[in-house]
């Protein structure tokens, strides 16, 4: 909603806007047959234009993943205080990893005596906030709506780590 607001359209790389002059474009299919082949050929001239930036971004994942021990992780934000949530925040951004493998660590983390909102902070932002989908993104977005997109959202997970954080006192 607060990024829809601020009419940020003009960050978007040119060749991923329809043209405003333009008709939409309409297509009407015979058969199946015509409609996976119209697919298919979208789905290829996809690719073709994002691989290079897809293989840059798993690939700096992979070096993250590979040389960030986990162990780090969980000393720095055990440590932090009331400040655990925005690290925990930062530290997830330059790691890379889906939303079902973040689930087991941010659980582990919960269980290793970590508040709740700081486990979910951390869970957040790995899924949300990763670098290396942030190289992708850079093929569609100029780095100006990254930066936008990335300090929404980290103030969002920051604002709730801390609310759960509360609610996990009251409770």
């Amino acid at each position: 909603m607060i990024l829809g607001r601020m009419g940020l359209e003009k960050h978007i790389a040119k060749d991923f806007l329809a043209d405003s002059t333009d008709e939409e474009k309409t297509y009407s299919f015979k058969n199946m047959k015509e409609r996976i082949d119209f697919g298919l050929k979208e789905a290829k001239s996809i690719t073709k234009s994002m691989w290079q930036w897809i293989l840059i971004g798993v690939g700096f994942g992979a070096v993250i993943h590979n040389y960030i021990p986990n162990a780090l992780i969980q000393e720095a934000v055990g440590q932090a205080g009331l400040l655990s949530v925005p690290i925990a925040t930062i530290l997830g951004v330059p790691l890379y990893g889906s939303c079902i493998a973040i689930v087991p660590i941010a659980i582990a983390l919960f269980q290793k005596g970590l508040p709740l909102g700081t486990a979910l902070a951390f869970m957040m932002a790995v899924s949300a906030l990763s670098l290396p989908q942030a190289v992708i993104l850079r093929r569609v977005m100029k780095l100006k709506l990254i930066l936008i997109f990335f300090g929404v959202v980290t103030l969002g997970i920051i604002i709730t780590g801390y609310v759960f954080n509360l609610l996990s006192f009251i409770i």
